[in-house]
């Protein structure tokens, strides 16, 4: 995985982006095409196409040359610690020498010893300014350091010449050793993807194959404490699951007979069997690499102003240190009196440069960035890159989907009138194709007679095959249409589709405040379904929090609008509004944005792709097998809590100020070394200590986002 070397690499082609608001105010998207349909009031258009496409191609820079520069740790311009021992001890061993006054170390013996610690400490950096030279980089922060080093081997200052380079070396091994730190996080995400997976074969024995030659539809085993491997069923009885990789959760997950288990899961008390339902490179561990990959790709706007900086401030301060020279050598040529010494002036003028190369901006602003989406990573909160980041902390308005996102979604039929067991078994059937949650609560079984005034479900649901229609089309955000082999023509959704269907019926129907389908045949009205949902438990939280951190509130919902305020009463929303298909939810984040809001949208991902899309910020609550939640959102809630999109502007905030303090940190404390430098005042050990120790601690401000 390439991002664990590249954490700010540009060498990454993709045809994507993270969907947040990037330079220009373009907005990015992946090559999908979503066509999603769904509302909360019974909407059944679910159609989803996806072509993946994703070409990677990660180089193995560093990426922190001061223009364009690419800086090399990850291939050749690390230096090992034996290298570094041999030239410091070279080095305290010429001071040593010179301090002792011995008679034969001086003159040339001194330059071919410090040479020596020269080659040893800084061969590879020469050698990497020569690389980037031949690029065209002439201002890299290579070419720096091997100015400054040479100068002060002409001057004469050897030990000052190795120190340059020594430090700069050992400065940048101990940021590469921060950094490895801060990618924890994603490396712990690497190393959950299982190498094998146990597969049954026909005669009942156990295949060992690699996931990528496993086939869907084929079933798999997985012991207690092994990680699954593939997205599948359950086949056998409940099982227990630690979903911790996926969603940052200790607590185990129970999962009954036939319910989805994802790759990265552990099974925690039972041997499980699955079906395996996707390939290997559709799954959700898969997605979830891939997604945590491509964020080094997708810049902050301060990461992307610190690119440009560094391409105007590098050669500015490079002319400035010839200007160093110049000017005194010029005041000195028409000012009688000024004495002009031009050893002196140059080396303030190399003081001027080491002290000017910007690696604490170059590396320490991406890896925050980095750190932030791996500290989100452990919460179960995934940012789609640096630019999400930042754009979640200049939200002041978030606006809730409510069926799935601030409830269960996992709707229950609390009442049926009018509707005989045939005609529930034909709505079930009907249902049978959509995806919707209040599609899946009537298809979830076929009912048998009322008992004591409650419709039980029967033993078994019909397969498609065993179902008699001819034709089920879906119309969209209303409902369904159906005709079966007899002729008859259903309708099952809400009153709405009736009404375009030109079907009467009671109007005490509008002033139901539970989730109501309606069923009709033949043009006549025949009955309705009543479905409750539930609040999640951290819903009135989430809000709570929300306003904590004044951020304002408000809820969508194509439930009627009884229902919907009952909920947002129940939460403390600010605001609700019901009764809206998608395109309303659409015009009611757009109101907002052209109110100058900053709106982040929380859905579902399916149900709300157009909304997610078009907010500031999109977030997709849970959903992880499904291609919209993390095709279209900048920002995917693992753990389908709503209480984590607080924490996820906490994590943006808390970025952004570390973001700020390094920006301050290093153009400050390298302003007043530089004008030290010029002045005299600062030597070059003085503005290598500077330049390595401003460059570290900023690395280490940075890091403090992964605790």
């Amino acid at each position: 995985m390439n991002l664990l070397k590249e954490h700010h690499s540009e060498a990454c082609s993709h045809g994507q982006g993270c969907g947040c608001k990037q330079e220009g105010g373009e907005r990015l998207h992946h090559d999908h095409n979503h066509s999603h349909g769904h509302s909360d009031d019974h909407d059944h258009s679910h159609h989803h196409g996806h072509d993946h496409d994703h070409s990677h191609t990660h180089g193995h820079d560093h990426g922190c040359g001061c223009c364009s520069g690419e800086h090399d740790h990850g291939t050749d311009g690390g230096l090992s610690l034996a290298a570094m021992g041999a030239a410091f001890a070279l080095l305290a061993g010429g001071m040593i020498l010179t301090a002792c006054g011995v008679s034969w170390f001086g003159g040339w013996t001194a330059a071919a010893w410090y040479g020596c610690a020269l080659v040893l400490a800084g061969g590879r950096v020469v050698a990497n300014a020569l690389r980037s030279l031949r690029r065209g980089d002439v201002f890299s922060e290579f070419m720096l350091m091997t100015i400054a080093a040479a100068g002060a081997f002409c001057i004469g200052e050897y030990p000052e010449g190795v120190a340059v380079m020594l430090f700069y070396c050992v400065g940048e091994w101990l940021q590469d050793k921060a950094v490895d730190r801060a990618r924890d996080d994603i490396r712990r995400l690497v190393a959950i993807k299982p190498d094998w997976a146990d597969v049954i074969n026909s005669d009942g024995g156990v295949e060992r194959r690699r996931p990528s030659d496993v086939a869907v539809g084929e079933v798999i085993e997985v012991k207690v404490g092994q990680r699954v491997p593939l997205d599948g069923t359950l086949v056998g009885s409940a099982a227990s699951f630690n979903t911790a990789a996926l969603t940052g959760e200790s607590l185990p997950r129970l999962i009954e007979k036939g319910g989805e288990v994802l790759a990265g899961m552990i099974a925690s008390d039972a041997v499980v069997r699955l079906q395996v339902v996707r390939p290997e490179k559709e799954s959700a561990m898969a997605r979830i690499l891939d997604m945590v990959e491509d964020a080094a790709a997708r810049k902050a706007p301060a990461e992307l102003f610190i690119r440009r900086f560094a391409r105007v401030y590098t050669p500015t301060v490079i002319v400035l240190a010839v200007l160093a020279v110049a000017v005194p050598w010029l005041v000195g040529l028409v000012t009688d009196g000024f004495e002009f010494r031009f050893g002196q002036w140059f080396h303030r003028a190399l003081v001027f440069l080491v002290v000017s190369c910007p690696c604490a901006l170059v590396v320490s602003i991406p890896l925050s960035y980095f750190a932030g989406i791996g500290a989100a990573s452990k919460r179960g909160i995934l940012f789609k890159g640096g630019n999400c980041l930042d754009a979640i902390t200049e939200v002041d308005t978030v606006v809730f989907d409510k069926t799935g996102t601030l409830t269960t979604g996992e709707f229950s039929i609390s009442k049926v009138v009018g509707l005989t067991d045939d005609d529930m078994r034909q709505v079930a059937a009907i249902e049978q194709g959509s995806t919707h949650p209040i599609a899946k609560a009537i298809a979830r079984a076929p009912y048998s007679s009322p008992q004591g005034g409650k419709y039980q479900p029967a033993e078994s649901l019909p397969s498609p095959g065993e179902t008699e229609l001819d034709a089920v089309e879906e119309r969209g955000a209303l409902g369904m249409r159906a005709t079966d082999k007899a002729g008859n023509v259903w309708l099952v959704g809400s009153t709405r589709l009736l009404e375009q269907e030109g079907v009467e019926w009671p109007k005490e129907l509008d002033a139901v405040e539970e989730t109501l389908v309606a069923v009709a045949r033949n043009a006549r009205f025949r009955g309705y379904i009543l479905l409750s949902d539930t609040l999640k438990d951290d819903a009135a939280h989430a809000i709570k929090q929300l306003k904590e951190l004044e951020i304002s509130t408000e809820m969508l919902s194509g439930d009627k609008q009884a229902l919907t305020d009952r909920v947002a009463a129940q939460l403390g929303v600010g605001h609700a509004q019901g009764g809206l298909l998608p395109e309303g939810k659409m015009e009611c984040v757009q109101t907002l944005s052209n109110a100058s809001h900053k709106v982040a949208f929380v859905g579902d991902g399916i149900n709300d792709a157009p909304v997610l899309a078009a907010s500031h910020v999109g977030i997709a609550m849970g959903a992880m097998g499904s291609d919209a939640a993390i095709e279209t959102a900048d920002i995917v809630i693992q753990t389908d809590q709503p209480s984590r999109v607080a924490e996820a502007v906490g994590i943006g905030r808390r970025t952004r100020k570390v973001v700020k303090q390094n920006i301050a940190l290093a153009i400050g404390a390298k302003a007043v070394v530089m004008v030290l430098g010029v002045l005299g005042v600062a030597n070059l050990w003085e503005a290598v200590f500077a330049d390595v120790g401003v460059a570290l601690l900023a690395v280490l401000n940075a890091t403090r986002l992964s605790r």
